[in-house]
């Protein structure tokens, strides 16, 4: 069914190389897709590098940055990330999830999308949202967002994993939402649970 609504599924976030989409993920918590790829042009204008960015400032980056939301904790973390990037990494983002995790503002789930859209690394990156669709079809107990992406890796062959990733985005933006579905709505809970009369209530992550 996900490869039926989404045959084809593009990179949510635009970047030009492993740096920026590092930049793009710090400014995409709670934040569209969309908004984050209107502000990163003007972003990459004045700083496409770590030392660019460094020199740049806090204050600026987080007048360039601001409509993104969380403009304080986010122009934070850019700028620190990007000294660390200078002082342990010679400026170049890393290719491990430990070193990507150890940079400040960046978690697993960040970590996995530069991994596999930036490196074409195998991973599943597991948001609040994902770890909700999976709850509502029966793919895992929904423990943690930890458990989900474990689950969601046994299921799927290494090799799905990005586009898995990409299609459960989409579709849940298109018929899954947080609202728009309570577990009885869009086809896919529909044809997971027939026989489900009340809404499903997810775990938090």
């Amino acid at each position: 069914m996900l490869d039926e609504a989404f045959p084809e599924v593009g990179l949510p976030l635009d970047f030009r190389d492993p740096y920026s989409l590092l930049i793009a993920t710090v400014l995409s918590a709670q934040c569209t897709d969309t908004r984050v790829n209107k502000v990163m042009p003007g972003v990459l204008c004045e700083a496409s590098t770590p030392a660019q960015m460094v020199r740049l400032g806090e204050d600026r980056i987080r007048e360039l940055i601001r409509t993104c939301g969380l403009a304080n904790r986010k122009a934070r973390s850019i700028h620190r990330l990007s000294q660390t990037l200078l002082k342990r990494h010679g400026g170049e983002v890393p290719r491990t999830f430990e070193a990507l995790e150890a940079l400040p503002g960046i978690g697993h789930k960040s970590a996995s999308v530069v991994m596999a859209m930036a490196f074409g690394e195998p991973a599943f990156p597991v948001d609040t949202h994902i770890h909700r669709l999976a709850q509502r079809w029966g793919l895992t107990d929904g423990r943690s967002v930890e458990q989900t992406e474990k689950d969601l890796k046994n299921l799927f062959p290494r090799e799905e994993w990005l586009r898995r990733h990409l299609q459960l985005i989409y579709y849940g933006r298109a018929y899954c939402s947080a609202r728009g579905c309570d577990g009885r709505t869009c086809p896919i809970c529909r044809s997971c649970f027939p026989g489900r009369k009340k809404p499903f209530r997810a775990r938090k992550a």
